[in-house]
């Protein structure tokens, strides 16, 4: 169904009687349809102003690694692939549910919308969750940025890291640039931080909207909110598509 076709069936089911506004709609508008486009332009200015927010991350991400390429080399092997792919189907799936509870909105089916706001509540928590996992061996292999002194011991120790040692003994940086690994773990942290930031209000807003739903909000032919949220949860989705090749796999070959 298109959206003008679910916003004018929304309009005529929640019309009030001849000559006054439906409940939902604000004084302000003439029309249901108007205040959609107006609240969705909104939305999408927003979403731009979160486009060139990271996309500043990104370019100092690339800047950094064309500078000090092998030590980011050496810091994308500390991820684990098998995590970052594990988070990159979490959040597809996600997509797909969120998708889906727009359209249960807009179609007016309250159970189905519930059930496909839950589920990507509980997509959202295990996101959060395997990242805290990931986020909690840097720290105890003591690749937090700023709280250790980085030196090539660091990679080549093999008390340190014997998974490290047995991979890349063999692999001397040059003098300095295993330091400069510190710079990778910045930005990983900085980049997924920012993104988890992101995903941590899109889960509490996810319960706001489940408790209202539960009401019968959304699902009265006004599911506006509903929409503008699924578009912001789609952009934190592929935000994420762009960190995992770019933290985890491109240098790993």
């Amino acid at each position: 169904m298109s959206d003008s076709t679910a916003i004018a069936q929304g309009a005529s089911a929640g019309a009030a009687p001849h000559g006054e506004h439906p409940s939902y709609q604000r004084h302000h508008f003439e029309t249901v349809g108007q205040q959609f486009d107006a609240t969705n332009f909104a939305m999408w200015i927003f979403l731009l102003t979160e486009v060139m927010f990271f996309g500043g991350l990104f370019t100092s991400y690339l800047i950094m690694r064309n500078w000090y390429y092998r030590a980011f080399v050496e810091g994308s092997h500390q991820l684990s692939i098998l995590w970052g792919t594990a988070n990159t189907t979490v959040l597809i799936i996600s997509s797909f549910t969120m998708a889906m509870a727009v359209w249960s909105a807009q179609m007016r089916r309250k159970g189905a919308l519930l059930l496909f706001l839950g589920l990507t509540f509980l997509l959202g928590i295990a996101f959060l969750g395997i990242k805290g996992i990931e986020w909690h061996e840097k720290w105890v292999k003591h690749h937090v940025p700023g709280i250790h002194q980085y030196s090539e011991q660091a990679f080549l120790n093999p008390a340190s890291d014997p998974e490290v040692f047995k991979e890349y003994h063999d692999k001397p940086l040059s003098p300095g640039m295993a330091q400069k690994t510190e710079e990778y773990f910045f930005l990983y942290f900085a980049m997924t931080g920012m993104h988890a930031l992101h995903m941590v209000i899109g889960v509490c807003l996810l319960v706001y909207i489940f408790i209202r739903a539960r009401t019968g909000a959304y699902t009265n032919g006004h599911f506006t909110f509903v929409e503008n949220f699924g578009l912001y949860w789609h952009f934190v989705d592929i935000i994420w598509i762009f960190l995992y090749p770019l933290l985890y796999l491109i240098s790993r070959y």
